[in-house]
């Protein structure tokens, strides 16, 4: 059987190098040991008195946390079955079955742990809190630095195909000259990452510690790119405008215009005169505005009503899966036997991870920190590429792209893809990110 876990068979030369590098450089310092609450996760660091100071980073779960994982899943209440042949009613008891008997007696953990302690990386704090991120250099010359953010149901697992194609893109067919040195942080209260103790910890925060974490990698030239919070974090660190930022790329995009979005408030039809495009991405956020939004008003309301997800590894991955109605369609395809662009093992290294760092409520504490217009345009000023997946919440249309970013110096349709697309379609996401920065070098 196929390890769904083992990554393609290319050239891993530039892993290795900076696995070692990591590995050297925490011998050269000791070593602290440091739990997660009671998870029995350890956060292995560098020890230094200097909080500020950038520290080499590798994690391990206990034997009797994935024990204990194991234990809660295989016992888990489990409700009647929907009453409904559809998934309109939720996300549906044959598709948590099938994920709870896989995750129960066949997943390991283990793959994932040894494949991020492969990885270069670091914690530093900012602002009060500690931030975790991967921190993977190209070895070619004159590589563009880029900070990719994550969302949520989300995490940096979701960016972990496309380290090797952005940092050493010749190895897929691509130019030496469109190399990355790639920075992957992990948002506040999600992953490795702190949890923030008190509020203020929203987007333009985060985008105010992100140009810190630049800064502090001694980058004096670099680009952001990101989807769902990831978007909003990133266009917040472009109208934050360091000079240091030539540009961001989003395949999230918040281009809803005005008059739109009051309409879809409201529930009101189409007007008259849209484009088909137009007319296709109306229709899709009126479908999400009516029957997607739940998760994201609960969260952005009372975020620590959801014990549940902390309690019950069913019960979290059963509310993360239920982010959008084509992602939740295609993860119930996965657990069905279909081949797809994420596996079985893809989407619960995504949801183990947040059951053993126990960032079920932290994570959705972001969603109450949120007072912007997550779809509105914020009046991006600097140059802006956009790469639009079909199968994401909503397509955005060249017209209404055109209209946010006045400096949109890359639009693109692609065939396939999805919300994650990042961890859905890695190949053509790299690319896309090569060719938005192509004019910036």
């Amino acid at each position: 059987m196929r390890d769904e876990n083992r990554p393609p068979d290319r050239p891993r030369r530039r892993f290795i190098e900076s696995a070692i590098l990591t590995t050297m450089v925490g011998s050269l310092s000791r070593v602290a040991f440091a739990e997660t609450d009671t998870l029995g996760i350890q956060i292995v660091q560098s020890e230094t008195t200097d909080k500020t100071a950038i520290r080499t980073l590798r994690v391990h779960a206990s034997d009797a946390q994935l024990a204990d994982m194991r234990r809660r899943i295989n016992v888990s209440n489990w409700p009647e079955r929907e009453t409904v042949r559809d998934a309109s009613q939720g996300v549906q008891l044959a598709t948590m079955r099938n994920l709870a008997q896989y995750w129960g007696r066949g997943y390991d953990w283990r793959k994932m742990e040894a494949r991020l302690n492969a990885l270069p990386q670091f914690i530093t704090e900012i602002d009060g809190l500690d931030i975790h991120f991967i921190h993977v250099r190209s070895k070619e010359a004159n590589a563009l630095p880029i900070i990719i953010t994550h969302g949520w149901p989300g995490s940096i697992i979701e960016q972990l195909k496309i380290i090797e194609p952005l940092t050493n893109p010749v190895a897929y067919g691509a130019s030496a000259a469109d190399a990355f040195d790639v920075v992957i942080p992990s948002l506040p209260g999600y992953g490795f990452s702190g949890k923030p103790t008190t509020t203020g910890w929203d987007p333009m925060r985060i985008a105010r510690a992100w140009t810190v974490l630049m800064a502090r990698l001694g980058y004096k030239r670099y680009a952001a790119q990101g989807g769902d919070w990831g978007n909003a974090v990133t266009e917040q660190m472009a109208l934050l405008a360091p000079p240091e930022l030539v540009g961001i790329h989003t395949n999230m995009p918040a281009t809803v215009p005005e008059e739109i979005g009051n309409l879809l408030k409201y529930g009101e039809p189409a007007p008259p005169g849209l484009s088909a495009d137009e007319k296709h991405a109306y229709d899709q956020l009126d479908f999400f505005y009516k029957h997607g939004l739940g998760y994201a008003q609960e969260m952005a309301n009372r975020p620590q009503t959801l014990y549940g997800v902390v309690d019950s590894p069913i019960g979290l991955a059963a509310w993360m899966l239920d982010h959008d109605a084509a992602s939740q369609a295609l993860i119930a395809r996965v657990f069905d036997g279909a081949s797809e662009g994420l596996t079985r093992n893809d989407v619960l290294d995504n949801v183990s991870l947040y059951w053993l760092t126990k960032t079920g409520i932290s994570s959705a504490r972001l969603y109450w920190e949120n007072k912007l217009n997550f779809f509105a345009p914020k009046h991006v000023a600097i140059p802006v590429a956009v790469s639009v997946f079909p199968d994401e919440i909503y397509a955005a249309p060249r017209s209404w792209a055109e209209n946010a970013y006045p400096k949109l110096i890359h639009y693109n349709r692609l065939a396939k893809g999805g919300h994650f697309a990042a961890w859905e379609q890695p190949d053509t996401f790299a690319e896309e990110v090569r060719i938005s920065f192509r004019t910036l070098r």
